[in-house]
């Protein structure tokens, strides 16, 4: 009995590694006794970080398809499917991570229930929460409007709203369903063998929901088989505001609306389905720009506030009237005021979160600065009060700082003004797999004088061990994968966040990160991708381009490319391009550009520093020294 498991790949390497490593510790008796024997095959799609040659080195055993470039999910998965040799197939994403019994169950439900043609699994994603994705019904209009409109979370159970992830089944219930997810979509032989592989005109979503429909339409039957978990790390991840996802996700269900409906229920479908994505869509993109926009207004709207108040007490104070300040100065002098401390602050950082009052009071500081001098070149006549100018800008320093504190004080995520205290970090295993976790953060310089260590892994323990140490993590080591999955779903409630160990590899793998040395090091080169410095790069290249395209008559009689003068210039005024490239982001010259003659390790170095390191002093020798070639 031969199972043919395909997975694609993209840029995943250690999501794959572990994915691949749970498949290879699976049981493999089957209940009649044979031995269920695996043909495993990874598609990569052009990944850039190792995944290759990881699967070549550590699964020799397993087939590799390289692409030279990314071809889609469905496309991908043809290229394995054509020259798998398995009875029964099995699409897996590389983000999960199986049970020893999975494989074996779900081949044995197969060989039990001749009617089965597809078949999938209860999944969980990394915190142990049942995925509703893991069975699904048949997108009809009126299913379809109620998942995209958002109503199926108001009624998660109901029959008809909920249809869309068959929510009136029970999660632990066996039961024929019609949709698989793609995550883990086994099917047989003979299903292949009629169908074919998947519909290559979906390039990403809707390829599961064509195949799993094709399968019931030739006479089988789809069913859920929830006695055995998967994890799904990414589940529902995808941001489904974007307009990248609209797009893809519209273009998807269009070629299926084509292909499985006619006449004028498919274009009734396919407007409920226009109106329905957009309207999500642009929903999402008012709540992400509400939520950007909320505290800078708000921080205006309380200062223009206390320097209207200002205004009428100092008046009063004055011995003046009512009127004494013009119209003009606080419809206009007064908000332009507020703008230009604000401004300051956010070139000083005062806006990145987490939220350091020291950037607010340095950015507002210099803002002020800037309004004195600009204050001391007015006509006499347009010198409101330079006391006001003093006492509105320290209330709006003070205000900016009271709203943080009564940001900090109801816990908003990234305005706490104190390091929160770290909780414990439990980890469970064996003595020796827990210390190896020891030594692995140490390495990585992940502080463990908080990690609390367990070898008793019962559900009932860690419960206790987890309030009793505030814990907001725990680390399995080297685990039965099995009973850390029954144990992730008993925990679910807790709220804290579940990695995995492996126990040969030196990375901790969790639902949204990645802890290994490889990653931990790259992320500490990569400073320049801080809020801070991406700000002041761009605010580098916008001034730069500006200068330049405004000095242009004269610097354009040296230039040794004079056609690419103006192109260079424009291309990094509107942010298709930086002066300076680095890893990925392309630019108009690179680090290597302040030694163009040297090997390409020391072009390596420099790269690598210039990250680590960026300052606009760097940009700007670099623009100077290759003036001469824009």
């Amino acid at each position: 009995m031969v199972l043919s498991i395909v997975i694609v790949n993209y840029n995943v390497k250690y999501f794959l590694k572990q994915c691949l490593s749970s498949v290879y510790e699976s049981d493999r008796r089957l209940t009649d006794g044979k031995e269920l024997e695996l043909d495993v095959w990874v598609v990569d799609n052009d990944s850039v970080d190792g995944s290759v040659d990881m699967v070549q080195q550590d699964f020799p055993e397993v087939h590799v398809i390289a692409n030279k470039e990314n071809i889609g999910f469905a496309r991908a998965n043809n290229q394995a499917l054509a020259r798998c040799t398995g009875e029964r197939l099995l699409l897996l994403n590389p983000d999960t991570v199986v049970e020893r019994d999975t494989l074996v169950r779900c081949t044995d439900f197969m060989k039990q229930h001749p009617d089965c043609g597809g078949l999938t699994v209860k999944m969980v994603d990394g915190s142990g929460r049942y995925l509703p994705e893991s069975k699904r019904g048949f997108p009809t209009p009126e299913t379809s409007f109620y998942k995209i409109s958002g109503l199926i979370h108001l009624f998660p159970h109901h029959r008809r709203i909920a249809a869309y992830y068959m929510g009136h089944l029970p999660e632990d219930e066996v039961n024929e369903i019609e949709i698989l997810p793609g995550a883990f979509l086994m099917f047989s032989r003979q299903v292949y063998e009629k169908n074919g592989g998947l519909d290559e005109s979906y390039f990403m979503y809707g390829e599961d929901i064509d195949y799993s429909w094709r399968i019931k339409l030739a006479g089988w039957k789809n069913y859920y088989l929830p006695t055995t978990h998967i994890i799904h790390y990414k589940g529902e991840s995808t941001k489904k505001g974007s307009m990248n996802y609209v797009y893809t996700f519209y273009n998807a269900m269009s070629i299926f609306v084509k292909r499985y409906f006619t006449g004028h229920g498919a274009r009734m479908f396919s407007l409920l389905l226009h109106v329905a994505i957009w309207l999500r869509a642009a929903m999402a993109w008012a709540k992400r720009a509400a939520q950007r926009v909320a505290v800078p207004v708000t921080d205006f709207l309380f200062a223009y506030g206390g320097f209207l108040l200002l205004k009428h007490v100092w008046e009063h104070f004055k011995g003046v009237g009512p009127d004494y300040y013009p119209t003009e100065y606080t419809a206009l002098v007064i908000p332009l005021y507020i703008l230009i401390l604000m401004c300051s602050s956010w070139l000083h950082g005062g806006y990145d979160r987490p939220v350091r009052t020291g950037r607010i009071v340095r950015g507002m500081a210099i803002g002020l600065l800037l309004l004195l001098a600009f204050y001391s070149l007015l006509d006499e006549s347009q010198r409101y009060s330079r006391m006001l100018l003093l006492i509105g800008s320290a209330w709006t320093l003070a205000s900016t700082l009271i709203i943080r504190v009564v940001l900090s004080l109801c816990h908003v995520k990234g305005y706490a003004l104190h390091a929160r205290k770290r909780g414990s970090v439990i980890a469970v295993g064996s003595p020796e797999q827990t210390e190896r976790l020891r030594t692995l953060y140490t390495s990585m310089g992940i502080p463990t004088e908080n990690l609390v260590t367990t070898g008793d892994s019962s559900s009932r323990h860690l419960q206790d061990l987890i309030r009793i140490e505030h814990a907001e993590e725990v680390v399995f080591c080297g685990q039965d994968i099995r009973h850390t999955i029954e144990l992730m779903a008993q925990l679910r409630t807790t709220g804290v966040d579940y990695k995995i160990a492996p126990a040969a590899g030196d990375y901790v793998i969790g639902s949204e990160n990645i802890l290994s040395p490889d990653e931990l090091y790259l992320t500490d080169l990569d400073t320049i991708s801080t809020d801070t410095c991406r700000r002041t790069k761009r605010m580098f290249d916008l001034g730069s381009a500006l200068l330049l395209l405004l000095f242009f008559p004269v610097l354009l009689w040296f230039q040794e490319n004079k056609g690419r003068y103006f192109a260079d210039c424009l291309k990094v005024l509107s942010g298709r391009l930086t002066w300076v490239g680095y890893t990925g982001r392309c630019g108009v010259f690179s680090p290597s550009a302040l030694l163009p003659n040297a090997a390409s390790d020391l072009q390596e170095r420099l790269m690598l520093r210039y990250m680590r390191h960026y300052s606009t002093a760097t940009d700007f020798a670099i623009l100077i020294r290759n003036l001469k070639r824009l």
